[in-house]
């Protein structure tokens, strides 16, 4: 299986949701850090595309969890990683292509995954992992808006550490 980094996007988050939802395609839009000696901030990071049907929500990951596979087919999903780290997967079924990804506190951004591509994520390390993510539409648990399969059922998908 070829794995390839997601391209990056060096622009707004609201244009990258567009062209990631054109493109079918997930894109990384890196964050920048604003630091003084009071501490330090991430900001502005989903300007432009949040909206009133939209959810957001915070998970965290123990080490060694992999909560994958699942897809959407209305919701894009926006993920930012506030603590810890995550290895993210992102597959598309329709032409075999898959991402992987970094992000986290050591790699701040938001990863923008549009439907209907397959996509999960793995705690690296030893800490926990804080994700924090904007979906465009709430979940409705009546009819939910997600298909899932075992983390393991994309053959060849590195969850594990890569040496080398």
């Amino acid at each position: 299986m070829k794995v390839q980094n997601p391209r990056v996007f060096n622009g707004p988050v609201a244009q990258a949701f567009e062209e990631a939802t054109r493109e079918g395609e997930p894109l990384f839009v890196p964050a920048s850090i604003y630091a003084d000696d009071r501490g330090w901030s991430i900001m502005n990071q989903l300007q432009g595309v949040m909206t009133p049907q939209g959810q957001i929500n915070f998970s965290v990951m123990y080490p060694g969890v992999i909560k994958a596979w699942h897809r959407h087919h209305k919701q894009t999903d926006m993920w930012i990683g506030l603590t810890g780290n995550l290895k993210v997967g992102v597959h598309c079924e329709k032409t075999g292509r898959t991402w992987l990804a970094t992000l986290g506190e050591k790699r701040p951004g938001v990863m923008i995954i549009p439907p209907p591509l397959w996509h999960g994520a793995a705690t690296i390390g030893h800490e926990p992992a804080g994700l924090l993510y904007y979906v465009t539409h709430a979940y409705d648990p009546a009819n939910p808006d997600e298909d899932r399969r075992p983390y393991d059922s994309i053959p060849g998908f590195p969850w594990t550490v890569r040496h080398g």
